[in-house]
């Protein structure tokens, strides 16, 4: 396509191709309407004259797959047992609270646990451990939780107690949510996200791997869909592999050189089993990737959030550089590191409250 716009632009005057760039965005009008009108014209124009969804459409199938494997304790993390666990915890935090509740899922969720037992994430196994223990015991006898309950007591505990924990010996169940004091003001929390801006020009020294560790276990603590927190922070801060990773983003050139680290925040479908959930990756993975970027602001350390398109050609690369699974796709590139004093920030103008905030139900859309 770039080489007939060349010889287009060699070929014919300057009012030509206007002409022809006007009869185009026309009919690419024209095809729009058509498709918003029609949901057949849109699953045949998808089907043969876009391939747009087609690297999506695979990663969500790989992810199925990878799901089922998943479940049966396949990978250190279970997304099936967090899920189920999560939904346990919800059921046990219900005012008033049922006396039977999960039939569907809780045993599933004690096979998922048995898979997991001495394969999984100690600090995941316990959790799952204590939660089925606090919802076998706050359950009335049912003989579904009664069948669930006494494979739950042969499996065991976990064969080595998790590290990870708000108290060393605590159980891993849920707690009262107590006094709701903020740990922070709300100006200090304001002044912070007013510091914090894409700075694309850093110092010349290493960012100490300590502080980006600090910021991984602050994202941890976002909100994600039923505790299953779908992603992995890779960091490179060699030299060498800066260098590569750094060219897979677009909108970096003129700047990239001069990261002392860069950042792929990697979204993994295997954690769901629904086409529906295909998006969930995205969400739970920005909402990650802005508490790392807020902890880095903390201790000193600026970012840039890097967005990464859906280009058939950069996501072959990046998924030979980085390595990745089938079923991962990227969220985004954060290139991090000390800021630059003399280098510049663009200003930046954000929405205004009212612009972006509506209370109620707001008028209906002409679309």
């Amino acid at each position: 396509m770039s080489k007939f716009k060349s010889l287009a632009r060699r070929l014919l005057p300057g009012q030509a191709i206007e002409h022809l760039k006007r009869a185009r965005d026309r009919s690419s009008v024209q095809l729009l309407r058509a498709l918003t009108a029609s949901s057949f014209l849109r699953r045949v124009h998808f089907a043969f004259f876009s391939d747009a969804f087609d690297r999506e459409a695979r990663a969500v199938v790989v992810g199925h797959l990878r799901h089922v494997e998943n479940r049966q304790g396949a990978d250190a993390t279970n997304y099936f047992l967090r899920r189920a666990v999560h939904r346990l915890e919800k059921g046990l935090i219900m005012q008033p609270r049922k006396d039977v509740f999960a039939l569907d899922y809780v045993d599933d969720a004690v096979v998922a646990y048995e898979c997991s037992r001495t394969t999984g994430s100690a600090d995941e196994v316990c959790w799952a451990h204590d939660v089925l223990a606090a919802y076998f015991e706050a359950t009335a006898s049912h003989p579904v939780i009664d069948a669930a309950r006494q494979r739950f007591e042969r499996a065991g505990p976990p064969p080595v107690r998790c590290e990870n924990v708000r108290q060393t010996d605590a159980e891993l169940v849920p707690f009262a949510a107590g006094d709701s004091a903020p740990a922070i003001s709300y100006e200090d929390f304001h002044s912070l996200a007013m510091q914090r801006r894409s700075v694309r020009w850093y110092q010349p020294r290493p960012v100490p791997r300590d502080l980006i560790d600090n910021a991984v276990l602050s994202a941890v603590q976002s909100p994600s869909a039923c505790n299953r927190q779908p992603y992995r922070f890779m960091i490179f801060d060699e030299p060498d592999d800066i260098a590569r990773v750094s060219e897979l983003p677009m909108g970096v050139a003129g700047f990239n050189h001069n990261f002392p680290a860069i950042v792929a925040v990697v979204g993994q479908l295997r954690a769901y089993p629904h086409v529906r959930d295909r998006h969930v990756i995205y969400i739970d993975g920005a909402l990650a990737a802005m508490s790392f970027m807020f902890a880095l602001q903390t201790q000193g350390i600026s970012s840039c959030s890097i967005n990464w398109p859906d280009i058939p050609e950069r996501e072959a690369a990046a998924a030979r550089e980085l390595n990745l699974a089938a079923d991962e796709r990227i969220v985004m590139f954060i290139s991090l590191g000390y800021a630059a004093g003399e280098g510049m920030i663009p200003f930046s103008q954000k929405l205004s409250l009212e612009q972006v905030r509506a209370y109620g139900r707001p008028e209906s859309s002409s679309v």
